[in-house]
């Protein structure tokens, strides 16, 4: 089926993913209105990096998967999942709430090397074991070319990161991308750990 090249936009201080859960809280009347409309139509609608009057030129298209609560004055909680990647060629103001005229770039079609994959699934499942005392388990094995996609998703990288992660074209680079940001967080994720341990053994607190 093709896709819209006109949609709702949300803009928002997040970086939403492809295959990302993302649970919102709709208190804005104007977000009311287009969740509403979305509703009624299933359609999704775009979510796009919005800090001040910045708008990034790249987001990414959201699903609304569940409503989980509605409230008696209108407001509502949904549950929505990332889909395509889309660029933002123009905002329109035409509603109460904004739209957007988008196109959806193509992935760079890319050899995907199983030795640089074994390496990254190693370090997030080290990073994983870290942060929840897990392993880390792929909720939903999809298509391996949105693979780093589905990590990322899992991992406390800053929104100007993620950023630069959704607005690469080729898989290969957003791999490569996560074995750079892992293997710079690892070392202080275990830092951290540590000092957490020596304070919890000697009786002090640590400070962060």
């Amino acid at each position: 089926m093709a896709k819209p090249n006109r949609i709702p936009l949300f803009p928002l201080d997040v970086v939403l993913l492809p295959s990302m859960s993302l649970p919102l809280h709709i208190f804005e009347e104007r977000y009311k209105l287009m969740i509403q409309r979305c509703l009624d139509e299933h359609i999704g609608f775009g979510m796009v990096l919005a800090s001040g009057h910045d708008v990034a030129s790249v987001g990414c298209t959201a699903e609304i998967i569940r409503r989980i609560k509605d409230y008696p004055d209108g407001r509502v909680d949904i549950l929505t999942e990332g889909r395509s990647v889309f660029h933002l060629i123009q905002v329109l103001e035409e509603k109460q709430y904004y739209e957007g005229i988008v196109e959806y770039p193509e992935d760079i079609d890319s050899p995907l090397d199983p030795n640089q994959e074994a390496r990254l699934i190693e370090l997030l499942q080290q990073c994983y074991g870290l942060l929840f005392g897990q392993p880390w388990v792929d909720p939903e094995p999809g298509p391996s070319n949105i693979l780093a996609y589905r990590m990322a998703a899992r991992l406390p990288i800053e929104l100007k990161e993620r950023q630069a992660l959704l607005e690469m074209r080729a898989e290969t680079d957003r791999r490569e991308f996560l074995l750079g940001w892992l293997a710079q967080f690892l070392p202080k994720l275990a830092g951290r750990q540590r000092a957490r341990q020596r304070a919890g053994g000697n009786g002090h607190g640590l400070v962060n």
